[in-house]
């Protein structure tokens, strides 16, 4: 993850003072019409602060914003609950990091806070954002050894969607 050796993506340094309330990310929104999608990403992860995006993307829903979740997946994990069915009605897309083509692979290079049974969580989570009817991708990186067509196996069993992301590419 780039937030281990920087704070700088693309010239801007997106290191923060204090996370930001609600308030305070509505007020920088402004007019979400200007935008054609606001998304919730993070230089962490977004779903640990689950309550913050919940009370911005339903404010901005109510302007009819387009809402997308980057997220790593961990969010049932984080907030100790499944989370697809709160996400659903606000946010209109969520995009999960499963960066590789295998399980053991995942643990190597994602190295998951929470240990062995985060990828199984991930899926579960893929899986409930899509009964939810979240327009879910699942996207993949283009390291040595992955293999896309594996990825876009797992992206169909779940029922989601895949995107091909380069490595070291942020922004």
């Amino acid at each position: 993850c780039i937030r281990n050796s920087t704070s700088f993506v693309k010239g801007h340094n997106l290191k923060l003072d204090n996370e930001p309330s609600a308030a305070e990310i509505l007020a920088a929104i402004g007019d979400p019409a200007k935008y054609r999608e606001i998304v919730f990403c993070g230089y962490g992860e977004p779903t640990m602060r689950l309550d913050v995006v919940k009370e911005v993307a339903k404010k901005l829903k109510s302007s009819n914003a387009r809402i997308r979740l980057v997220t790593n997946g961990h969010g049932d994990l984080i907030n100790r609950r499944p989370i697809a069915r709160e996400l659903s009605g606000i946010i209109d897309n969520v995009s999960v990091s499963l960066d590789v083509d295998r399980e053991d692979e995942y643990y190597k290079v994602c190295v998951p806070q929470f240990g062995r049974g985060t990828y199984e969580a991930v899926m579960d989570f893929v899986r409930d954002c899509v009964s939810n009817k979240i327009k879910t991708e699942i996207t993949c990186l283009d390291l040595p050894g992955v293999d896309m067509k594996r990825c876009m196996d797992i992206a169909r069993s779940l029922g989601a969607d895949l995107r091909k992301r380069s490595y070291g590419v942020v922004g």
